[in-house]
Protein backbone atom coordinates (compact mmCIF):
# COMPACT_ATOMS: atom_id res chain seq x y z
CA UNK A 1 0.00 0.00 0.00
CA UNK A 2 1.38 3.40 -0.92
CA UNK A 3 2.41 6.14 1.53
CA UNK A 4 -0.46 8.33 2.62
CA UNK A 5 -3.02 5.52 2.51
CA UNK A 6 -6.25 6.32 4.31
CA UNK A 7 -7.02 5.01 7.75
CA UNK A 8 -10.48 4.06 9.03
CA UNK A 9 -11.50 7.72 9.31
CA UNK A 10 -10.41 8.57 5.78
CA UNK A 11 -7.43 10.65 6.91
CA UNK A 12 -3.93 10.09 5.49
CA UNK A 13 -1.72 7.91 7.65
CA UNK A 14 1.49 9.60 8.78
CA UNK A 15 4.93 8.28 7.93
CA UNK A 16 5.06 7.00 11.49
CA UNK A 17 2.15 5.69 13.52
CA UNK A 18 1.70 4.84 17.18
CA UNK A 19 -0.99 2.89 18.95
CA UNK A 20 -2.36 5.16 21.65
CA UNK A 21 -0.55 8.46 21.38
CA UNK A 22 2.05 10.55 19.68
CA UNK A 23 5.23 9.35 21.39
CA UNK A 24 7.39 6.44 20.25
CA UNK A 25 7.36 3.34 18.05
CA UNK A 26 5.59 2.15 14.94
CA UNK A 27 6.36 2.88 11.34
CA UNK A 28 5.35 1.93 7.84
CA UNK A 29 5.97 -1.67 6.87
CA UNK A 30 5.15 -3.80 3.88
CA UNK A 31 4.67 -7.50 3.30
CA UNK A 32 3.69 -9.38 0.21
CA UNK A 33 0.13 -10.74 0.26
CA UNK A 34 -0.85 -13.62 -1.94
CA UNK A 35 1.49 -16.39 -0.80
CA UNK A 36 -0.30 -17.29 2.41
CA UNK A 37 0.31 -20.76 3.80
CA UNK A 38 -2.66 -20.70 6.21
CA UNK A 39 -6.14 -19.22 6.19
CA UNK A 40 -5.26 -16.97 9.12
CA UNK A 41 -2.32 -15.58 7.16
CA UNK A 42 -4.58 -15.06 4.14
CA UNK A 43 -6.97 -13.05 6.34
CA UNK A 44 -4.12 -10.86 7.61
CA UNK A 45 -2.94 -10.38 4.02
CA UNK A 46 -6.43 -9.26 3.01
CA UNK A 47 -6.45 -6.83 5.93
CA UNK A 48 -3.11 -5.61 4.65
CA UNK A 49 -4.81 -4.65 1.40
CA UNK A 50 -7.47 -2.74 3.33
CA UNK A 51 -5.42 -0.93 5.96
CA UNK A 52 -2.05 0.78 6.29
CA UNK A 53 0.58 -1.83 7.12
CA UNK A 54 2.57 -1.08 10.27
CA UNK A 55 5.46 -2.47 12.24
CA UNK A 56 5.53 -1.73 15.96
CA UNK A 57 8.08 -1.29 18.71
CA UNK A 58 10.10 1.47 20.30
CA UNK A 59 7.75 2.85 22.92
CA UNK A 60 9.13 3.28 26.42
CA UNK A 61 8.46 0.02 28.25
CA UNK A 62 7.07 1.40 31.49
CA UNK A 63 5.00 4.10 29.82
CA UNK A 64 3.60 1.43 27.51
CA UNK A 65 2.70 -0.71 30.53
CA UNK A 66 0.96 2.23 32.20
CA UNK A 67 -0.83 3.15 28.97
CA UNK A 68 -2.13 -0.41 28.60
CA UNK A 69 -3.33 -0.52 32.21
CA UNK A 70 -5.28 2.67 31.56
CA UNK A 71 -6.88 1.12 28.47
CA UNK A 72 -8.27 -1.88 30.33
CA UNK A 73 -12.08 -2.11 30.26
CA UNK A 74 -12.47 1.16 28.40
CA UNK A 75 -12.07 2.74 24.97
CA UNK A 76 -9.19 4.69 23.46
CA UNK A 77 -11.44 7.73 23.50
CA UNK A 78 -11.56 7.52 27.30
CA UNK A 79 -8.07 6.21 28.05
CA UNK A 80 -6.02 8.48 25.78
CA UNK A 81 -6.91 11.69 27.67
CA UNK A 82 -6.08 9.88 30.94
CA UNK A 83 -2.68 8.91 29.56
CA UNK A 84 -2.03 12.45 28.36
CA UNK A 85 -3.03 13.92 31.73
CA UNK A 86 -0.84 11.42 33.56
CA UNK A 87 2.17 12.30 31.43
CA UNK A 88 1.49 16.03 31.82
CA UNK A 89 1.63 15.64 35.60
CA UNK A 90 4.10 12.80 36.17
CA UNK A 91 6.14 12.53 32.98
CA UNK A 92 9.70 13.89 32.61
CA UNK A 93 8.41 17.35 31.70
CA UNK A 94 5.37 17.26 33.99
CA UNK A 95 4.76 19.21 37.15
CA UNK A 96 5.49 16.18 39.35
CA UNK A 97 8.41 14.89 37.27
CA UNK A 98 10.79 17.20 39.09
CA UNK A 99 14.49 16.86 39.89
CA UNK A 100 13.81 14.52 42.82
CA UNK A 101 12.45 11.97 40.35
CA UNK A 102 15.25 12.62 37.89
CA UNK A 103 12.75 12.69 35.06
CA UNK A 104 12.00 9.00 35.65
CA UNK A 105 8.33 8.11 35.20
CA UNK A 106 8.52 5.07 37.48
CA UNK A 107 10.14 7.10 40.25
CA UNK A 108 7.60 9.87 39.87
CA UNK A 109 4.62 7.49 39.98
CA UNK A 110 6.08 5.46 42.85
CA UNK A 111 6.05 8.67 44.89
CA UNK A 112 2.64 9.80 43.65
CA UNK A 113 -0.29 10.40 45.96
CA UNK A 114 -2.74 7.70 44.94
CA UNK A 115 -5.83 9.89 45.25
CA UNK A 116 -4.26 12.64 43.15
CA UNK A 117 -3.28 10.09 40.53
CA UNK A 118 -6.82 8.70 40.56
CA UNK A 119 -8.24 12.16 39.88
CA UNK A 120 -5.69 12.67 37.10
CA UNK A 121 -6.71 9.51 35.25
CA UNK A 122 -10.43 9.66 36.04
CA UNK A 123 -11.47 9.70 32.36
CA UNK A 124 -10.21 6.12 31.97
CA UNK A 125 -12.76 4.64 34.37
CA UNK A 126 -12.01 2.33 37.32
CA UNK A 127 -9.55 5.06 38.27
CA UNK A 128 -9.18 4.09 41.94
CA UNK A 129 -8.25 0.52 41.04
CA UNK A 130 -6.00 1.59 38.18
CA UNK A 131 -4.21 4.23 40.24
CA UNK A 132 -3.46 1.69 42.98
CA UNK A 133 -2.07 -0.73 40.39
CA UNK A 134 0.04 1.91 38.69
CA UNK A 135 1.63 3.08 41.95
CA UNK A 136 2.36 -0.54 42.95
CA UNK A 137 3.84 -1.32 39.53
CA UNK A 138 5.99 1.82 39.69
CA UNK A 139 7.30 0.79 43.10
CA UNK A 140 8.17 -2.68 41.81
CA UNK A 141 9.87 -1.33 38.68
CA UNK A 142 11.89 1.11 40.77
CA UNK A 143 12.91 -1.63 43.21
CA UNK A 144 13.73 -4.38 40.69
CA UNK A 145 15.01 -2.40 37.69
CA UNK A 146 16.17 0.87 39.18
CA UNK A 147 13.51 2.81 37.29
CA UNK A 148 11.85 3.13 33.91
CA UNK A 149 15.08 2.96 31.88
CA UNK A 150 16.12 -0.35 33.41
CA UNK A 151 12.67 -1.81 32.85
CA UNK A 152 12.69 -0.57 29.26
CA UNK A 153 16.00 -2.35 28.61
CA UNK A 154 14.59 -5.57 30.09
CA UNK A 155 11.50 -5.41 27.89
CA UNK A 156 13.45 -4.71 24.72
CA UNK A 157 16.43 -7.03 25.18
CA UNK A 158 15.31 -9.75 27.60
CA UNK A 159 14.21 -13.23 26.57
CA UNK A 160 10.61 -12.78 25.33
CA UNK A 161 9.34 -15.73 27.35
CA UNK A 162 10.96 -14.40 30.51
CA UNK A 163 9.65 -10.89 29.86
CA UNK A 164 6.12 -12.19 29.35
CA UNK A 165 6.29 -14.36 32.46
CA UNK A 166 7.56 -11.42 34.52
CA UNK A 167 4.82 -9.15 33.25
CA UNK A 168 2.14 -11.74 33.99
CA UNK A 169 3.47 -11.93 37.56
CA UNK A 170 2.67 -8.24 38.05
CA UNK A 171 -0.63 -7.33 39.70
CA UNK A 172 -3.21 -6.24 37.16
CA UNK A 173 -1.28 -7.50 34.14
CA UNK A 174 -3.04 -10.16 32.07
CA UNK A 175 -2.05 -11.80 28.81
CA UNK A 176 -3.30 -8.99 26.58
CA UNK A 177 -1.46 -6.31 28.58
CA UNK A 178 1.75 -8.35 28.61
CA UNK A 179 1.56 -8.99 24.88
CA UNK A 180 0.86 -5.33 24.11
CA UNK A 181 3.99 -4.33 26.03
CA UNK A 182 6.02 -6.95 24.14
CA UNK A 183 4.66 -5.69 20.82
CA UNK A 184 4.44 -1.92 21.17
CA UNK A 185 7.55 -1.48 23.32
CA UNK A 186 9.71 -4.51 22.61
CA UNK A 187 8.82 -4.76 18.93
CA UNK A 188 8.80 -8.52 19.29
CA UNK A 189 7.79 -10.44 16.20
CA UNK A 190 5.35 -13.29 16.55
CA UNK A 191 3.29 -11.55 19.25
CA UNK A 192 -0.44 -11.36 18.47
CA UNK A 193 -2.25 -9.71 21.41
CA UNK A 194 -5.85 -10.82 21.80
CA UNK A 195 -8.43 -8.27 22.88
CA UNK A 196 -12.20 -8.68 22.74
CA UNK A 197 -12.32 -7.91 18.99
CA UNK A 198 -9.60 -10.40 18.07
CA UNK A 199 -11.12 -13.05 20.35
CA UNK A 200 -14.55 -12.68 18.73
CA UNK A 201 -13.40 -12.41 15.12
CA UNK A 202 -10.90 -15.27 15.14
CA UNK A 203 -13.51 -17.67 16.51
CA UNK A 204 -16.32 -16.31 14.34
CA UNK A 205 -14.19 -16.69 11.21
CA UNK A 206 -13.04 -20.18 12.17
CA UNK A 207 -9.38 -19.20 12.59
CA UNK A 208 -9.41 -20.59 16.14
CA UNK A 209 -11.64 -23.13 17.91
CA UNK A 210 -15.08 -21.74 18.68
CA UNK A 211 -14.65 -22.43 22.41
CA UNK A 212 -11.06 -21.16 22.66
CA UNK A 213 -10.28 -18.73 25.46
CA UNK A 214 -8.05 -15.70 24.85
CA UNK A 215 -4.89 -17.74 25.28
CA UNK A 216 -6.18 -20.41 22.93
CA UNK A 217 -6.89 -17.80 20.26
CA UNK A 218 -3.46 -16.25 20.73
CA UNK A 219 -1.73 -19.61 20.36
CA UNK A 220 -3.75 -20.46 17.23
CA UNK A 221 -2.98 -17.13 15.55
CA UNK A 222 0.69 -17.09 16.48
CA UNK A 223 1.07 -20.59 15.02
CA UNK A 224 -0.67 -19.67 11.77
CA UNK A 225 0.54 -16.10 11.10
CA UNK A 226 4.20 -15.31 10.30
CA UNK A 227 5.90 -13.32 13.05
CA UNK A 228 6.40 -10.17 11.01
CA UNK A 229 2.65 -9.98 10.30
CA UNK A 230 1.36 -10.57 13.83
CA UNK A 231 1.57 -7.00 15.14
CA UNK A 232 -0.19 -5.55 12.14
CA UNK A 233 -2.70 -8.40 12.25
CA UNK A 234 -3.61 -7.43 15.81
CA UNK A 235 -4.26 -3.76 15.11
CA UNK A 236 -5.92 -4.39 11.74
CA UNK A 237 -8.28 -7.00 13.18
CA UNK A 238 -9.35 -4.51 15.84
CA UNK A 239 -10.06 -1.92 13.16
CA UNK A 240 -11.94 -4.51 11.10
CA UNK A 241 -14.00 -5.43 14.16
CA UNK A 242 -15.01 -1.84 14.68
CA UNK A 243 -15.86 -1.22 11.03
CA UNK A 244 -17.35 -4.52 9.88
CA UNK A 245 -17.44 -7.34 12.42
CA UNK A 246 -19.03 -5.90 15.55
CA UNK A 247 -20.33 -8.11 18.32
CA UNK A 248 -24.05 -7.63 17.71
CA UNK A 249 -24.36 -6.31 14.17
CA UNK A 250 -21.68 -7.74 11.87
CA UNK A 251 -21.89 -6.50 8.29
CA UNK A 252 -22.75 -9.97 7.02
CA UNK A 253 -25.91 -10.16 9.10
CA UNK A 254 -27.97 -8.30 6.50
CA UNK A 255 -25.83 -9.10 3.47
CA UNK A 256 -22.86 -11.50 3.47
CA UNK A 257 -21.43 -9.64 0.50
CA UNK A 258 -21.20 -6.46 2.59
CA UNK A 259 -18.16 -7.92 4.35
CA UNK A 260 -14.83 -7.79 2.47
CA UNK A 261 -13.74 -11.00 4.21
CA UNK A 262 -16.94 -12.97 3.57
CA UNK A 263 -15.15 -15.55 1.44
CA UNK A 264 -12.67 -16.26 4.26
CA UNK A 265 -15.22 -16.52 7.07
CA UNK A 266 -17.15 -19.46 8.55
CA UNK A 267 -19.63 -17.05 10.20
CA UNK A 268 -19.76 -19.19 13.35
CA UNK A 269 -22.65 -17.92 15.45
CA UNK A 270 -23.99 -15.56 12.77
CA UNK A 271 -27.19 -16.48 10.93
CA UNK A 272 -28.29 -14.03 8.21
CA UNK A 273 -31.37 -16.18 7.65
CA UNK A 274 -32.70 -15.68 11.19
CA UNK A 275 -30.88 -12.47 12.13
CA UNK A 276 -29.43 -14.23 15.15
CA UNK A 277 -25.94 -13.51 16.46
CA UNK A 278 -24.51 -15.57 19.33
CA UNK A 279 -21.10 -16.21 20.78
CA UNK A 280 -19.21 -18.75 18.62
CA UNK A 281 -18.79 -21.06 21.63
CA UNK A 282 -22.57 -21.13 22.13
CA UNK A 283 -23.14 -21.79 18.43
CA UNK A 284 -20.65 -24.65 18.41
CA UNK A 285 -22.34 -26.20 21.42
CA UNK A 286 -25.70 -26.51 19.69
Amino acid sequence: MSDGAADGDGDPEPAENISGGAAGGGEAAAFDPGDAETRAEAVVDRLGEMYWQKAYGGRDGFECLVRTILSQNTSDVASQPAHDALMDRYGPDGEAGDDSAGGDLAESLAEADQQTLAETISSAGLYNQKSERIVALAERVREEYGGADGFDEFVKTGDPGEVRETLLDMNGVGPKTADCVLLFSGGRGGVFPVDTHVHRIARRMGLAPADADHEGVREALERAVPGEKCGFGHTAMIQFGREYCSAREPACLDDPEACPLADRCDRVGVSPATGEVVDPADAAGD
